[in-house]
């Protein structure tokens, strides 16, 4: 099969390539046309995915393609822009029809669920491997950032957190589980739902936002750095899942949430005011902690005591906490 034919097949004509609002022209030139509205701003964001780094190589292709997306999608939650399109660069040791259909079926399943269209890419050979680019809109100077958080913020999260490490001994066959609670843990693994909607909500309220891809503490740490304060966390309000505390210790579960990764929740600093209204439409949003001046990521116990950190989150160049 050629590069041109596995295109056609399998990505130009899929349900998720068929243009939609802000796509004026898709995949079958040398570039796609984007529409925005006036005043808007586009956000873009690329991730790069290896086998191996970031995913078994006997990986499901179908939830393959479903979790490729979402973890791009979700940078676009953590600005607070809606998504528009996406691109694929698609590296592969060999073109399997069976492969390929399962992964453009899984993809265009979160497209659809996201709302975002494919209008391009790249197909070569080599080690399997996966970049993706999204494209965003938000009106012009309401784009969410790292930087902008206040002493006397709040710090919230937008749901439980762990549940993506905590899948990742099922993932890697370390440990072999078919209950609910594992299943569960599984699906927040495979098809993270990027927060798009609690993010666009949070456009003039949040004063700082990110997505956690990393680790709580890790990306928390962006934005202390950003915004040039201290954000301090408290332990025992970092929200757990039944499913998360009923397969594992206490222990692990909260160490999964603190530096795990994987989640693809917001983080976000927001004023004591607008917490409310927030939590009116999503009450899964939790409070973790606050802001006050100084600077870094600071772990307390339930007495307000300095707990020492778990490992701060993963890197691919250089040592924990470099």
């Amino acid at each position: 099969m050629g590069e041109f034919e596995l295109i056609r097949r399998f990505f130009a004509s899929a349900a998720c390539a068929t243009g939609g609002e802000g796509i004026a022209l898709g995949i079958g030139d040398d570039c796609a046309l984007l529409q925005l509205p006036p005043f808007d701003q586009l956000a873009v964001s690329t991730d790069s995915l290896v086998a191996g780094v970031h995913f078994p190589l006997d990986a499901d292709p179908y939830l393959l393609g479903q979790r490729a997306l979402a973890v791009s999608v979700s940078d676009l939650a953590a600005m607070g822009a809606a998504p528009v399109a996406f691109t694929l660069a698609l590296t592969l040791p060999e073109a399997r029809a069976d492969w390929l259909e399962a992964f453009a079926n899984g993809l265009c399943a979160m497209a659809r669920g996201c709302g975002i269209g494919l209008v391009g890419g790249d197909t070569t050979r080599g080690p399997l491997s996966l970049t993706l680019t999204v494209f965003g809109r938000v009106p012009a100077g309401q784009a969410l950032t790292r930087a902008g958080a206040r002493p006397g913020d709040l710090l919230c999260v937008g749901g439980s957190l762990g549940d993506g490490a905590g899948a990742l001994p099922l993932v890697l066959g370390e440990r072999q589980d078919n209950s609910a609670q594992a299943q569960y843990l599984l699906q927040r693994y495979w098809a993270p739902q990027p927060q798009l909607d609690l993010g666009q909500a949070l456009r003039g309220l949040a004063t700082a936002a990110l997505d956690i891809s990393d680790g709580l503490l890790a990306d928390c740490g962006h934005i202390a750095r950003a915004s040039k304060v201290a954000l301090l966390v408290d332990a025992a309000r970092v929200p757990l899942s039944a499913a998360l505390e009923g397969l594992f210790s206490r222990e692990f579960a909260l160490n999964c949430a603190l530096a795990g990764g994987d989640d693809y929740r917001l983080a976000f600093t927001l004023p004591a005011d607008a917490l409310a209204s927030i939590q009116a439409d999503w009450p899964e949003v939790a409070v973790i902690g606050r802001v006050e001046a100084g600077q870094g990521v600071h772990l307390l116990d339930a007495s307000g005591a300095e707990l020492q950190p778990p490992a701060l989150g993963y890197q691919h160049f250089g040592s924990q906490g470099d």
